[in-house]
């Protein structure tokens, strides 16, 4: 779907949600914008419901778009509707912050990224909002909203399970790791973390990253594996981690490869899983590539190969749909 034809579609089914009495009535399938007031800003989001109901109240999926992205080029780019209408939870895409309205966005992440992490913008306080404000306009399961996100988005993933535990169950970030990991983050969470040691963006294994396109901006990244260790160890998981055989992939994706390494059992039943992949670049796997090559054209490139070597959101909703907040022991704020 176009971002043109996605704008009309958002438009004309807003119009219809609201006219539709929550107290008595679900929302109808359709896809819609919602907007509220937010430490004096605008914000935004938009929010995906599923053709068919599969759980009553609704199980929601956050997905933060990466930097310089939005909430509606995510949505169109990580295929994540497909996944929902077939699993039946809500697909929320909220949008970051920029010098304008619907692009060029950015998430405050503690220590990342550009316009957000400049402005000192309350993101943690506007995800807390958000699943507020969407309560009001569907019937949610609070014991189960995950998120997950790309790069920027990834970041923002883990610092929202870090300031403000309890809020999600579950995360799932790919090509992004966190930046500023506390010695012991205030409760554990479940991850499944996916990431190629090709990224050339979000370094794998570390270190001052290339700086971000038309910009001199550069970020240091943790070694992603040692990040997990530690989020594994806080969980009370075993030190050594199981290696599966690596998936192969096939066609465009034939020199990818997949590896799934998981900590656990660990307290209160969590996982802490990693899929590494090769051959792969900073993308999202299983995504829309020509969306990439439509927007970005040249700059595309820059991202490094796309892959279908496993489907992202496929092994998000397996990993995420096993945990719900009541079964994970919180820690105050």
């Amino acid at each position: 779907m176009s971002p043109e034809l996605l704008s009309k579609v958002v438009c004309v089914s807003a119009a219809a949600f609201f006219a539709v009495d929550f107290a008595h009535a679900e929302p109808p399938p359709g896809d819609y914008t919602f907007k509220f007031r937010h430490d004096g800003r605008e914000r935004s989001y938009i929010v995906h419901v599923p053709k068919d109901r599969v759980t009553n109240p609704w199980p929601v999926v956050l997905n933060f778009h990466g930097g310089g992205s939005s909430a509606a080029g995510q949505q169109v780019y990580s295929r994540m509707d497909e996944t929902s209408d077939r699993e039946g939870f809500l697909a929320v895409y909220p949008n970051g912050t920029g010098k304008f309205s619907n692009r060029l966005l950015t998430w405050n992440a503690g220590m990342c990224c550009g316009y957000a992490i400049n402005n000192k913008v309350d993101d943690v306080g506007f995800v807390r909002a958000l699943v507020d404000d969407l309560e009001k306009h569907a019937v949610i399961d609070r014991a189960r909203v995950y998120a997950t996100g790309l790069s920027n988005g990834a970041m923002m993933v883990y610092w929202t399970a870090i300031k403000a535990p309890g809020l999600i169950a579950a995360i799932a970030p790919v090509a992004g790791a966190q930046l500023e990991l506390p010695s012991r983050p205030a409760a554990p969470i479940p991850i499944l973390h996916t990431h190629s040691v090709d990224d050339t963006r979000a370094l794998y294994r570390g270190g001052l990253g290339p700086p971000y396109p038309l910009t001199n901006i550069r970020v240091k990244h943790p070694a992603v594996e040692e990040m997990l260790a530690r989020w594994a160890a806080y969980a009370g998981c075993p030190p050594e981690p199981v290696i599966e055989p690596p998936i192969h992939g096939s066609g465009g994706s034939a020199s990818h490869t997949a590896t799934r390494i998981t900590y656990g059992p660990c307290k209160d039943g969590i996982e802490v899983v990693l899929w590494r992949l090769t051959g792969a670049g900073h993308v999202w796997p299983g995504g829309a590539s020509e969306y990439l090559d439509r927007m970005l054209g040249s700059q595309s490139k820059i991202l490094g190969p796309s892959t279908d070597v496993i489907d992202a959101n496929t092994q998000m909703w397996q990993f995420l749909s096993r945990y719900h907040t009541s079964l994970i022991r919180q820690t105050p704020d």
